[in-house]
């Protein structure tokens, strides 16, 4: 009786432990979404004050942005265009140059070499983004006037560079392990019709790990919208409304940043306009996961 006694009181006491665990884990994981939901309660209820005062129309259509001017105008298109153009330039650097970093990596480099790129890869995902910054304004704008002589000082061209080979390392380490996850056998079988090794990575390896490529650039895309202090040092803080990237101009991040710093009461408009601009920044993220999603659900019935 004692030793059965003994090991229901053990199984008694594992049970308590396994559900002790269980709801420290439920925790954890509902830490993440009410973090996520109270920003985004917080950005609706202080973006609400700021549509009180500012149409919803003028807020979307109108190509002037001079919240704290004396005849103040609230567009967020500039901001919005400077944030997208950046973006695009910074994903034409880094999603060719991740990629075929991730296609070697994973498909023809030797052990030796991947174990020395990839630490190296990942040492630039350290450095601050100041640091990037200065990096755009004091390096790469030169070497691009050489080239451009009409290139402003400020302009959103440098930038974008180098906010691509700032997310070089998102893209091309997610990549890579989506595409060493594929099984060997299905490397086995188009090496054994014949086909070549970079037939194999680019027609059977890359298509099947295509969920986990396009997670990689989702992953940029949201980490090149973020992006502040390199388009805050680099691109200038004066909005705008322009699609060229030689021109200098603000993005949404770098707004909030030169607001916040400032001495605007709480409860104005100017105040509550980088909530507005927040949530934008946010919707954005938003649609882009969602077409991201789409796309793998999509190729994956495809496949």
């Amino acid at each position: 009786m004692d030793v059965r006694s003994n090991r229901l009181a053990e199984k008694r006491l594992r049970k308590i432990k396994e559900r002790l665990i269980e709801f420290v884990l439920f925790l954890a994981a509902l830490s993440a979404v009410a973090t996520t939901t109270a920003i985004v309660v917080i950005l609706l209820y202080e973006a609400a004050g700021f549509f009180e005062h500012v149409s919803l129309v003028e807020f979307l259509t109108n190509t002037q942005w001079t919240p704290m001017f004396e005849n103040p105008q609230y567009g967020i298109l500039p901001l919005l265009a400077g944030t997208l153009v950046t973006t695009g330039v910074a994903l034409a650097v880094a999603v060719p140059v991740g990629l075929i970093t991730a296609i070697y990596l994973s498909e023809f480099a030797p052990h030796k070499v991947r174990e020395t790129v990839k630490p190296f890869l990942e040492l630039l995902e350290g450095v601050p983004t100041v640091v990037y910054g200065y990096f755009a304004l004091l390096f790469v704008t030169p070497i691009l006037q050489i080239f451009m002589p009409d290139l402003p000082g400020f302009n959103m061209l440098g930038p974008g560079i180098v906010i691509g080979i700032m997310i070089i390392p998102y893209v091309s380490s997610v990549s890579e392990d989506a595409m060493r996850a594929v099984p060997m056998s299905l490397r086995e079988g188009s090496y054994a019709m014949g086909a070549t090794r970079f037939q194999t990575a680019v027609n059977v390896v890359l298509p099947a790990a295509f969920s986990g490529v396009m997670a990689a650039f989702i992953l940029g895309i949201s980490r090149a919208v973020g992006e502040t202090m390199v388009v805050a040092v680099a691109a200038g803080q004066q909005p705008n409304f322009t699609w060229d990237p030689r021109e200098p101009a603000a993005t949404i991040t770098a707004y909030i940043v030169q607001v916040a710093m400032g001495d605007l009461p709480h409860g104005s408009i100017a105040y509550q306009s980088i909530f507005a601009a927040g949530l934008v920044l946010v919707l954005m993220t938003l649609v882009f996961n969602v077409i991201g999603h789409l796309l793998r659900r999509r190729f994956r019935e495809a496949y």
